[in-house]
């Protein structure tokens, strides 16, 4: 619609931006925040639970540990935000970190719990058995599991972009290259030189394992399109009706 001509004698107004806050009124979410920082509560415990029975650094050195980490403060962060009724945290930070902790709960489940010999993030299996099969149970099981739900039930699709997979590998690789170095630091025959068997290059030689690597780095890469995919192809669950001040009627005759 073409813009109408000035009207001599009135002043006409400076333009002014509204913000989208004044038009559409924020929702408060405070079950999905106090959801969400209960599993950020478990993941803290467990992830303290493993440095109390283990060495902190060694604890700290593994991927599930650190993955859990960021997962604590994108969940601290989201819940913040629907609490107060702000805009959702960065879909980047959110896709990333259920993608770190669905990639860690896969490798256990898939490639360590039949581990020779047997794998521990503490570095002392069995020494407090309790403690570390729930901290266990956990980190590579329930918080993967509780993340996947509420990123499927009580966030917005169609957020995730396939321009974001690519970036979201960066740090894998930045993992890979701090095992391996890692790995190259500590004394010859120390235990758990490496602290995943598929990357023990005293064991299997380099090339061996940048063939490992290779192949978790493409099943990564496919997992992360996939969250992508299933993103886009999921039904919006937080979806709301819209209140206008009016109700339509059927027409009369």
């Amino acid at each position: 619609m073409p813009d109408l001509p000035a009207i001599p004698g009135i002043t006409a107004l400076a333009p002014s931006i509204v913000p989208a806050t004044a038009v559409v009124t924020p929702v408060r979410r405070p079950w999905t925040a106090v959801y969400r920082l209960l599993v950020a509560a478990a993941a803290a415990a467990a992830v303290t639970a493993e440095m109390i029975v283990g060495p902190p650094l060694h604890v700290l050195s593994h991927f599930a540990i650190q993955s859990t980490l960021v997962l604590v403060l994108a969940l601290v962060l989201s819940a913040r935000r629907a609490w107060t009724a702000r805009r959702p945290a960065p879909a980047a930070l959110t896709g990333a970190s259920v993608l770190y902790v669905t990639m860690a709960a896969l490798v256990y489940h898939l490639l360590l719990t039949e581990a020779s010999p047997p794998f521990s993030i503490t570095d002392s299996p069995g020494s407090h058995p309790l403690w570390q099969s729930v901290a266990g149970r956990l980190l590579h099981t329930v918080i993967p599991a509780a993340v996947l739900l509420d990123w499927l039930v009580l966030t917005t699709p169609a957020r995730l972009h396939l321009r974001q997979a690519a970036p979201w590998l960066l740090y894998p690789l930045a993992y890979l290259a701090f095992s391996l170095t890692r790995g190259e630091l500590l004394p010859a025959g120390s235990a758990h030189r490496y602290l995943y068997a598929f990357l023990d290059v005293g064991r299997h030689g380099y090339k061996h394992v940048l063939a490992n690597a290779l192949l978790l780095g493409l099943s990564f890469y496919a997992l992360a399109l996939l969250l992508v995919a299933l993103d886009h192809a999921r039904p919006n669950p937080v979806r709301r009706r819209t209140k206008t001040g009016f109700r339509l009627r059927p027409p009369v005759g």
